[in-house]
């Protein structure tokens, strides 16, 4: 089996981190990886380092080259009698058998936030999912989001939940801080906006801090910035950037709660992350967060700013509720495993060897 990894991030994010605890599951199947340098595996075949999110869209654009002209003959070299790319890019028209992954298809649910990737959903990922043998997807909000959307039908879609790494995120027994987290990229959709304005509505706002953990972006951090400086917050809200992997355990250990407004999600690995530490979770009451959270989250109208400050208030100064969601939690996280998912999707991919 063929597996294309051309996408994976130095820095990892979402779909990268999906990849990476999949791969030690896939084994068994005898994979052939294809990625750059910077993915840090010790066993692929390489292919050009320039294609990645890292290099913008000219990056984007250079790996959807690469995987029309290229790829295929990849294919045919290894006489491989699948492909499996975890994101839904594969060549069109040609020999390939492939299995892809959706994890959302956020820029066809809020196209105001996605001109640059619009095109692409309507007209590139729907050609790709037509001739996939099978999609796997993260939930079974974004499945039936593929049936919504390009009136693809049920059996050819199979929802695979995401997990954690239960040896990286668990309770520290460290003391909690008083900062409320928000963990993600800047962009519109993720709402960190609407965090913002939630924390500056609340009561007991002088005595806590909110702490924004993701990559700056200059297309929109100036303007939440400028926000927190607007509403005089400036000392109070701190842009954390980019976090390392190694250190989101310990700052989701001391955070009060965690704040996840998002617009749209595909999964939401923050949840389970949160969860798996103990740390409450205040989150939008979107269909793929409710699938995730069960009764583990204080779910809010990510729209309804005064919802999301009333739930961190009462997660800040109610300790008996904290306690409550933080047992919820633990709980929750227990359901979900890397083990499972892996085992589900190398079963699945088997089918199709």
């Amino acid at each position: 089996m063929l597996v294309n990894l051309a996408y994976l991030l130095e820095k990892p994010t979402g779909t990268t981190n999906y990849a990476l605890n999949l791969l030690p599951h896939l084994a068994s199947l005898q994979p052939t990886y294809l990625a750059t340098p910077a993915s840090h595996l010790t066993d692929y075949q390489p292919v050009p380092a320039n294609m990645t999110a890292a290099d913008g869209q000219l990056g984007h654009l250079r790996r959807l080259l690469w995987t029309q002209f290229r790829l295929p003959s990849w294919y045919r070299r290894q006489s491989a009698p699948l492909l499996f790319s975890p994101i839904p890019e594969a060549p069109l028209g040609t020999a390939c058998r492939y299995v892809v992954t959706v994890h959302d298809l956020t820029p066809l649910r809020l196209p105001q936030f996605f001109s640059s990737q619009k095109w692409l959903h309507q007209h590139y990922v729907p050609r790709v999912l037509e001739g996939a043998i099978h999609i796997i997807c993260d939930s079974q909000a974004t499945a039936d989001d593929i049936m919504r959307f390009y009136g693809l039908p049920a059996k050819k879609i199979t929802p695979i939940l995401l997990a954690y790494d239960a040896s990286h995120f668990q309770p520290l027994e460290l003391p909690t801080q008083n900062y409320f987290l928000v963990l993600g990229r800047h962009a519109p959709y993720k709402n960190v906006g609407g965090a913002i304005s939630a924390f500056a509505n609340l009561p007991q706002q002088a005595g806590y801090e909110l702490w924004i953990a993701g990559p700056n972006d200059p297309r929109y951090t100036p303007d939440l910035k400028a926000q927190a400086l607007e509403l005089g917050l400036e000392h109070q809200i701190r842009f954390l950037e980019y976090v390392p992997y190694s250190q989101l355990p310990t700052l989701l250990n001391q955070a009060v709660a965690l704040v996840f407004p998002t617009l749209a999600e595909g999964f939401g690995l923050p949840l389970l992350e949160a969860f798996a530490c103990g740390t409450p979770v205040v989150a939008a009451n979107l269909p793929v967060l409710a699938e995730v959270a069960g009764d583990a989250a204080w779910l809010v109208d990510p729209h309804n700013v005064g919802q999301i400050s009333q739930a961190m208030g009462a997660i800040a100064t109610r300790p008996q509720l904290r306690g409550q969601l933080s047992q919820a939690g633990l709980k929750r996280a227990g359901q979900f495993s890397w083990q499972k998912t892996g085992k589900q999707t190398t079963a699945l991919l088997k089918l199709y060897l």
